[in-house]
């Protein structure tokens, strides 16, 4: 069992872990592979999904709102904090419910949050513009979220074969 001062301390580092992913995701050249407006791989959301299965839902919560105030901060981009606080919470809402299905694996749960980061982010435009014509675009964001939340489930699922390997997880 991991002590308070252990898991204050993996929260931290996986929180600054988060944050590094996000800013080296915003240098990619995404958009000549996948030209879609506003698309990204989520690659710090494979922080999340480790969170939420090693740490539990609340650490995992409190990583997400970090990264994303923290990220917003760093960045001075004030406006893209409602996206981003919309789609990580709806995100992580959804996969906290699914996680502890039987049956469902670390892959669906990642894909059903990535789904529901799209939603979020969709519903901060729909705020944001004062229209529905944002709608339009989810069934696209949706299809692309099954590869970029199978993506982040992969990952996050290497990561714990490897620390059961390594025995630093029990099997």
């Amino acid at each position: 069992m991991k002590t308070d001062v252990h898991k204050l301390a993996l929260c931290a580092i996986l929180t600054a872990m988060a944050l590094a992913l996000s800013y080296l995701e915003n240098m990619l050249p995404t958009a000549l592979l996948i030209p879609l407006p506003g698309f990204k791989l989520g690659i710090a959301n494979i922080v999340t999904v480790f969170a939420l299965y090693y740490l539990g839902a609340a650490p995992a919560m409190a990583i997400l709102i970090a990264r994303c105030l923290l990220g917003a901060m760093f960045a001075g981009n004030a406006s893209a904090l409602i996206f981003s606080l919309m789609g990580g919470v709806l995100a992580m809402i959804v996969m906290i419910l699914l996680h502890r299905l039987p049956g469902l694996s670390i892959y669906g749960v990642s894909i059903a949050g990535a789904a529901g980061h799209n939603i979020g982010q969709v519903g901060a435009a729909v705020l944001t513009l004062g229209s529905a014509a944002p709608v339009a675009y989810l069934p696209l964001l949706l299809v692309v979220s099954l590869f970029s939340g199978a993506l982040t489930g992969f990952v996050a699922a290497l990561l714990f074969s490897a620390m059961e390997k390594t025995k630093l997880i029990k099997e």
